[in-house]
């Protein structure tokens, strides 16, 4: 059975899209080329800043270049959209509304992975600081009893972020989040959610310190079920 074909809205950052297309491929069962999960990618780093526009309040809003990402993914086949970018799926409703297929939504199912490992009580949050401002992960982890927490140290993150965009994934970079789940653990919350995309390329620096869910894994996850035709469709 030939496997669905997903579109990716990349780009948010370029490095972070590629580390899910290489996690994809290691995720999915293939004796022969055919057998992975074909991607269309739209690696597009002109998508106005997230942290402009939902922290600083100064730049364009990206909800129209992503609703036209979406769109140009569709007209190319895509049966499915995927976005490796958390604080991105505040546009998801522009998204869903530009595009008849279905969005592999990584928030609903990062939530729903934590439910089953945390059984009740606190998730922390490692992510930008745009993250706790628009309540990204608030509700959706409130359906399932949970309550999102934060670490203190919010423009140490930002920081951080920035440096992995401009350097890589830096040994400060590194050392703040690690010292941000060390806080997020002594608040209580032994299982955390690595919800920045660009955390995801040092994740092992927070694993020391908690049960940690990366929710790239998550959505790619969700692809390869998706195109595997696992289960019903992902929509969130």
């Amino acid at each position: 059975m030939t496997p669905r074909r997903v579109g990716i809205l990349g780009g948010m950052g370029p490095e972070a899209t590629v580390l899910l297309m290489s996690r994809v491929i290691a995720a999915t069962p293939a004796a022969d080329d055919a057998d992975h999960v074909p991607l269309i990618v739209d690696q597009n780093p002109q998508v106005p800043s997230r942290i402009a526009a939902l922290i600083e309040g100064t730049g364009a809003d990206p909800a129209p270049v992503l609703a036209g990402m979406a769109r140009r993914l569709e007209a190319a086949g895509a049966e499915a959209l995927a976005m490796p970018c958390n604080t991105a799926h505040h546009y998801a409703p522009a998204i869903r509304a530009a595009a008849g297929v279905p969005l592999i939504d990584m928030v609903a199912l990062s939530a729903e992975t934590a439910a089953r490992a945390a059984q009740g009580g606190r998730v922390g949050i490692l992510a930008s600081p745009a993250v706790q401002r628009i309540g990204l992960f608030d509700a959706a982890l409130a359906a399932h009893g949970l309550q999102a927490v934060y670490p203190a140290d919010q423009p140490a993150l930002l920081d951080a972020i920035r440096a992995i965009k401009r350097e890589g994934a830096t040994p400060a970079a590194r050392t703040a989040l690690g010292s941000a789940a060390r806080d997020l653990r002594q608040q209580g919350a032994t299982v955390q959610l690595v919800a920045c995309t660009e955390f995801s390329l040092l994740v092992d620096a927070a694993r020391v310190e908690a049960e940690v869910i990366d929710t790239l894994d998550v959505l790619v996850g969700g692809i390869v079920r998706f195109a595997r035709r696992e289960g019903e469709g992902e929509d969130g």
